[in-house]
């Protein structure tokens, strides 16, 4: 809530479309939006200025099942016919039994999810110098398809497109669809509302009116109101998203971007002084420490990388830790429960599956590491494999601080190799081994002088 108002805010979300136009197996409010769905961004946005009201209508069921496992303390209205947004407010201060008790009613769309907290704080203040009523507005180069902002008399009106005038379709400062009421006012008017319009609709825009005491607010950014009705302008609030968030952490974090236009980070949480290349995506939960750099290609998905950490060209991070001064691929996959260790590397094509790799550990090149815990200073060698899948169970591979384990070894587990051990390599070890043991396992080479010409054919044999 705005620091300026301590008075009760409902704020009622209109989350009954189908979104025909999308083109879509889901209902409107659902639409994907980065990781996320439209109304999950509205949900976030406005929960903390007052109590929360879904009204929904098609495929209601999906929808709060949706708002339900990542939101709390949300409630519904069940709009049974779509006839319009005034219908839709009437609906909810009919059947939501405690509408009625908050001093504002701000009401607004589910597929707007570009609003932001600083234009909501502006319409509280603004209300609060005393109009009955608050609407949104903007300045749209081709205003087509938006109602029309007509200021005459002591209020306003807003005017549909498909009943304006040709003079009126020529005015450029249109409804963003973001309102605020004060409650008593809205419940006066809203039930008088006529459906005696080109669309056969009740319309919430009619509750403004020349002779009212209510008041536009022009906004100078109009892309944070875009409506999403289809594929082109979902992929607009994702560009402006992405857009918005990197302007964000060059100018107040200080994180530099090669090109910012083509990294697709979603995350806030990311330190002064890292670098992103171009084509890096970085979903919204990573949190990315300071001085690290994510090179061309990286994918990070809900990790944590911290300070001085490098993950190189197209590595793949999922659900990982990767430690301070840590340096992963390039092309390294870390899946699901990888914790790597400060000062340790994991090299190009080296995949790490729910293990832990110990402090200034390598496993350098070609390798597989799964359900292993491997220690402190331990050096991996090229063809590295934790064989820890019997075709029913998963079982673990330890291996201790300091052990070298050569190239080409394969740990058949469940194993335990114990500090300071060596691995000779082209090994296949199936028995734990105590501290500072050696092992080799592999068939002994014999050489039959000679014998070569028996096996190698030349062109002129054939």
């Amino acid at each position: 809530m705005s620091k300026h108002t301590t008075k009760k805010v409902a704020v009622v979300v209109l989350a009954a479309g189908k979104g025909t136009r999308l083109k879509m197996d889901v209902p409107k409010p659902l639409a994907p939006l980065h990781q996320n769905a439209l109304v999950d961004y509205v949900i976030e946005t406005f929960k903390d200025f007052g109590d929360i009201t879904l009204v929904t209508g098609h495929q209601r069921e999906l929808v709060e099942e949706h708002v339900n496992k990542r939101h709390e303390n949300i409630n519904y209205v069940y709009q049974k016919e779509q006839l319009g947004t005034g219908h839709a407010v009437q609906t909810y201060l009919k059947d939501f039994e405690h509408s009625r008790g908050y001093d504002y009613t701000i009401v607004t769309c589910a597929d707007t999810p570009l609003i932001t907290k600083e234009t909501i704080s502006a319409l509280i203040e603004e209300i609060e110098k005393g109009p009955n009523a608050v609407c949104a507005t903007f300045t749209a180069s081709n205003p087509t398809g938006y109602g029309r902002i007509i200021r005459k008399g002591t209020g306003f009106q807003i005017v549909e497109e498909k009943d304006a005038t040709d003079e009126q379709r020529l005015v450029t400062e249109v409804n963003s669809g973001l309102y605020i009421f004060k409650t008593l006012y809205l419940m006066d008017h809203v039930f008088n509302l006529s459906d005696n319009n080109k669309s056969g609709e009740f319309y919430l825009t009619d509750t403004f009116n020349p002779e009212a005491n209510v008041a536009p607010l022009l906004f100078e950014d109009a892309r944070e109101f875009l409506g999403v009705n289809n594929l082109i302008q979902l992929s607009d609030a994702d560009i402006y998203l992405r857009r918005s968030i990197s302007r964000f952490l060059m100018l107040e974090a200080g994180v530099r971007f090669s090109d910012p236009s083509h990294t697709y980070c979603y995350s806030k949480n990311i330190g002064q002084g890292t670098h992103l290349f171009q084509n890096a995506f970085i979903d919204d939960k990573t949190v990315i420490g300071k001085n690290v750099v994510i090179e061309q290609g990286v994918t990070i998905k809900n990790s944590i990388i911290e300070d001085g950490a490098i993950i190189k060209a197209n590595s793949y991070i999922t659900d990982s830790k990767v430690s301070k001064g840590a340096s992963i691929g390039p092309m390294a996959q870390l899946r699901p429960g990888s914790d790597i260790g400060e000062g340790a590397k994991i090299g190009n094509f080296v995949e790490i599956k729910k293990s832990k790799i110990g402090k200034k550990s390598a496993v350098s090149h070609l390798s597989y590491a799964g359900d292993a815990e491997i220690g402190d200073n331990v050096n991996i060698g090229c063809g590295f494999i934790t064989c820890n899948y019997d075709g029913a169970n998963k079982h673990k591979t330890i291996i201790g601080d300091g052990s070298f384990i050569g190239s080409d070894s394969q740990m058949i587990a469940p194993i335990e190799i114990g500090k300071e051990c060596y691995i000779a390599s082209g090994s296949t070890i199936s028995k734990s081994m105590p501290d500072g043991s050696f092992a080799i396992a592999r068939g002994r080479q014999e050489t039959k002088e000679g014998m070569a010409k028996r096996f190698i054919r030349k062109k002129s044999d054939k």
